[in-house]
């Protein structure tokens, strides 16, 4: 929603600005499809020269997420929590063997199906199931689980982050590509050098409007789309860093309750559950669960 605002006082403004100061709009509109045909086109050039098919797609994705917002809501940290807490509590109570057909085969687990919309993150369900999966094979070290998520976390953040990367690549492109625009302009305008000014002056203007494109996309939209995108991802990877902290906790020799209460801290502030509302959560949950 406030992306959609922003854009709205960013057009609204910037060429209000102009209009009310005398500005001739004909002239921009004029230049405006040809100069967006070779800054976009370049744009969009440079962009699949520089990036892998993944990361062009994701980025798509990627911007529709721009609006959308970061997927994890404040109930999905609560079922995550949940789920780590029944996972974590069978291990402790009914032992390694208890755990075995829910870590082999999630699909059919009375515990995962439980949190369907955790079960649809194939990334968090894996991370889950082969992190248990070391601890039940008497992996005691702590230290070495705790080496081994960090690995798969940072791989995982480091593919998950890179269509913010291309998009930012590209915003720092755009200017440059307005000016290329800018000087065809000025190269058509010098073979014209005999006509009159008022002729020149308009394909001057023209030209000089392939400049204004590439800055005002580059820093009005496509740069501020790539950070957004970039602070969405980085919210949403603490979802996995919760992950991390229950069964790194867990294995440390804490109980259930214990490690889902500092897996909760790990939970952004604008989603975190109270200690109230987690308690409720857990107490909600069926005893044949």
């Amino acid at each position: 929603m406030f992306q959609i605002i922003g854009i709205v006082l960013l057009f609204g403004l910037v060429f209000g600005s102009y209009i009310m100061s005398g500005g001739n709009m004909g002239v921009i509109l004029h230049a405006a499809p040809h100069e967006m045909m070779a800054i976009g086109g370049a744009g969009v050039a440079s962009f699949l020269i520089s990036n892998s098919m993944t990361v062009v797609k994701a980025s798509g994705s990627g911007l529709a997420k721009v609006f959308a917002g970061p997927k994890w809501k404040a109930s999905d940290y609560r079922d995550l929590l949940s789920l780590l807490f029944l996972l974590t509590k069978t291990m402790k109570s009914k032992g390694v063997i208890a755990l075995e057909s829910h870590i082999e085969n999630p699909k059919d687990s009375s515990i995962f199906s439980r949190f369907p919309k955790v079960t649809k993150d194939h990334f968090a369900v894996d991370f889950i199931c082969d992190t248990l999966r070391m601890m039940t094979m008497n992996l005691e070290d702590p230290h070495q689980v705790e080496d081994a998520m960090e690995k798969q976390l940072e791989k995982h953040h480091h593919e998950s982050i890179a269509p913010a990367g291309a998009l930012q690549s590209l915003a720092d492109a755009l200017p440059a590509l307005g000016i290329v625009a800018a000087v065809l302009g000025v190269i058509k305008t010098m073979g014209a050098i005999t006509e009159p000014p008022e002729i020149l002056g308009e394909m001057i203007g023209g030209a000089l409007v392939g400049t204004f494109l590439g800055v005002f996309l580059a820093y009005g939209l496509v740069g501020p789309f790539a950070t957004r995108l970039k602070e969405i991802i980085e919210e949403e990877a603490s979802y996995y860093r919760i992950i991390q902290s229950v069964l790194v906790a867990h294995l440390h020799g804490n109980a259930a309750q214990i490690s889902v209460e500092i897996g909760r801290g790990s939970v952004p502030s604008g989603a975190q559950p109270s200690f109230l509302e987690l308690e409720e959560a857990l107490s909600a949950i069926p005893n044949e669960a």
